[in-house]
């Protein structure tokens, strides 16, 4: 063979074993259109400031997992004494006899047999385990302010009408056909808390993980186009104009005690709500406590992003055209929108009818805001509220409904967990 012919078939073999030749395998226009989709979405998070930091790090994730054998989320190889059950028991009876040939003989095969996995697939064992969901909720804990909430316990009622949109979905999914397990998970989406999503599905339907958690973070990211639709649809000018009176000042001692009543109510009550409420209040109380100032910052800070990066790439990776493109993901999209669009919708309709109630002095908007998305739904609230009145000042107040709803989503997550799993 001349080394022409050497060079050219060198070069083939190169492009052969490219990602660019597996577009053109059969299936492989499933990775084009994921590829497509995450350039999309990379456009939404950057120029139009979509949620980027949620965004930006799923859609880069589903890039890197959809770009032909590149491996991020290739899982290790088993050994191959593992795969065929025989392990040491190949030396039989003569084991304690030769205990060091043996150790030795099985780790050269072992190191022989197995590869390392690709980097996606270790970080996201902190998903698939249920380790990074509770550190995020110890974060947001350790971020967010309960005063609106204590000042205004009401608040708790909207956020516990903003969770009907979870048991919606749960309902309709059964109807479509998925099982107990799955149409639980699916209905988590509807309270718009990733955590949440991927802590119960990984319980329930740890198979659906990837397109539940896709699709519960895109409308988190989403919610200041979703949302704001259903909030004038369901409400007049003169209810999003209503302008609320101040709440009142919470002492000291109220925001420390609540973090400790609160995880021992819930979690006696929900055993199942132990690892996400538990991490919330702990997280809060680091932030009250006034003792432990440096670890509410860290927590808050460098952990909570450190694991948002984490998650965002590791849930973006599992985004596989092979496995993401199937039937039973649109059909779980279309859910979670459903399920999204209900808790938002029942939220306000309840806020309606606490305006009612209270003679005209809450506006309904606040109830919009009992998705537990924080502080995004509070934002979209203020929002809405600020177009018909330039004065009005809802933040606070729409606060107590969204720190309430991340109570209500864990709540529900616990009770699908105790009864199916």
């Amino acid at each position: 063979m001349s080394i022409g012919q050497k060079i050219q078939d060198s070069l083939f073999d190169f492009v052969m074993h490219s990602g660019f030749a597996q577009f053109f395998e059969p299936g492989g226009w499933k990775f084009a259109v994921m590829i497509f989709i995450a350039f999309f979405l990379l456009y939404l998070a950057i120029a139009k400031k979509f949620e980027p930091l949620l965004l930006l790090p799923i859609s880069f994730g589903m890039l890197l997992a959809n770009l032909p054998i590149s491996g991020v989320m290739e899982a290790p190889k088993q050994p191959m004494l593992e795969i065929l059950g025989m392990k040491n028991t190949i030396f039989g009876p003569m084991q304690a006899k030769y205990d060091l040939t043996v150790r030795y003989a099985s780790e050269e095969m072992r190191r022989a047999t197995e590869a390392n996995g690709g980097l996606l697939w270790y970080i996201f064992q902190g998903d698939e385990l249920g380790i990074f969901p509770p550190l995020i909720f110890m974060g947001v804990g350790a971020l967010t302010d309960f005063g609106p909430l204590i000042a205004n316990p009401k608040s708790l009622l909207l956020g516990a009408a903003a969770q009907f949109g979870i048991f919606a979905a749960f309902l309709g999914a059964l109807a479509l056909g998925f099982s107990f397990e799955e149409a639980a998970s699916i209905g988590i989406i509807g309270g718009a808390d990733g955590p949440t999503a991927i802590f119960t599905t990984t319980q329930l339907a740890p198979h659906m993980l990837a397109r539940v958690t896709v699709a519960a973070y895109s409308y988190m990211a989403l919610i200041p186009i979703i949302q704001p639709p259903i909030m004038r649809l369901l409400t007049t000018k003169e209810e999003r104009a209503i302008k609320m009176e101040q709440l009142r000042p919470v002492s000291k001692r109220e925001k420390i005690l609540f973090p400790i009543i609160t995880a021992t109510v819930v979690i006696l009550i929900l055993p199942d709500t132990a690892s996400l409420i538990g991490m919330l209040m702990l997280g809060n109380l680091l932030r009250e406590s006034g003792v432990t100032e440096k670890l509410a910052h860290h927590a808050s800070e460098a952990l909570m992003y450190i694991i948002s990066i984490f998650i965002g790439v590791s849930v973006g990776a599992t985004t596989r055209a092979d496995e993401f493109l199937v039937p039973e993901t649109l059909k779980i999209l279309a859910l979670g929108l459903a399920a999204f669009a209900f808790s938002t919708a029942f939220g306000v309709i309840f806020g309606k009818l606490m305006c009612k109630l209270s003679g005209g002095k809450i506006n309904p908007l606040i109830g919009a805001a009992g998705v537990s998305a924080v502080p995004m739904a509070a934002r979209v609230a203020q929002n809405v509220g600020k177009e018909e009145n330039p004065s009005n000042y809802l933040l606070m107040h729409a606060m107590g409904p969204n720190v309430a709803g991340v109570i209500g989503s864990a709540v529900a997550s616990g009770i699908f967990l105790s009864l199916y799993r």
